[in-house]
């Protein structure tokens, strides 16, 4: 349970709410490929259903067959932006290799037992899992996961000094914050950010250094808006942190 509850809180965070549950368990038609005896099968099997109705998902699906050779297991599907479904986590209570491996443990009566192991992979393998989060989002992340939270757009190379300036202490802030120096419009600069999906865009030009604050364009967004600079970082110092 507890395995599962620090998954499903990961899928929160990432904004993957629509979760699939299934049970995978040993075919009946083809005992001879699995591992072990009846019994260990079900009692995992028993196990894992007892987790699933314990954290609230009695309408998990059973995956007959869908069991590893060696321990039934429950597999976790995202279903993504555009409806397809992606099996990312997996937790399995393995009775088999703890045997293999003749691992023990003292229980509190002092009698030695064999333990149960719990395998997890919260998402499964990290790149793969990326791929899938990618196409998810279309590379548009949450300020907290995005490479890059705010891009900086001097006007004129005069304003440079002012950009530097603010990188500086946005970075000082903890914020992840690129400078585009290159001699490009402003236009330009501005459309390379909206296609790198950056999630804060920084306009600064005269009236912005005298006045010590930034021109905020936000990503979706087509208006800016003039911010003080130390209004703009707690803004986003709060947004990062919920």
């Amino acid at each position: 349970i507890g395995a599962l509850k620090l998954t499903m809180e990961i899928y929160k965070k990432l904004e993957m709410t629509d979760l699939i549950f299934k049970l995978s368990t040993r075919d009946p038609k083809n005992i001879g490929k699995y591992l072990g005896d009846k019994k260990g099968w079900v009692q995992a099997e028993a196990t894992l259903k007892k987790a699933l109705i314990g954290i609230g998902q009695d309408d998990y699906e059973t995956d007959v067959g869908g069991a590893a050779f060696y321990a039934p297991k429950i597999d976790i599907d995202a279903v993504d932006s555009m409806g397809r479904r992606w099996q990312l986590s997996t937790i399995q209570v393995d009775f088999n290799l703890p045997a293999r491996f003749k691992m023990s443990y003292i229980d509190s009566d002092g009698k030695k037992r064999a333990p149960f192991m719990i395998h997890r992979a919260l998402l499964g393998s990290l790149e793969r899992f990326l791929g899938v989060y990618i196409e998810h989002t279309a590379g548009e992340f949450p300020l907290w996961l995005s490479p890059v939270q705010a891009v900086i757009v001097p006007i004129t190379e005069n304003h440079l000094n002012y950009a530097k300036k603010v990188e500086k202490i946005l970075a000082e802030a903890g914020i992840r914050v690129k400078l585009d120096d290159r001699g490009q419009t402003t236009s330009a600069k501005v459309r390379q950010a909206v296609i790198e999906k950056t999630p804060y865009i920084l306009v600064v030009g005269d009236r912005e250094a005298e006045a010590n604050s930034v021109s905020v364009r936000q990503r979706g967004s087509q208006e800016s808006k003039s911010v003080q600079l130390d209004e703009f970082i707690n803004q986003l110092i709060n947004e990062i942190k919920t």
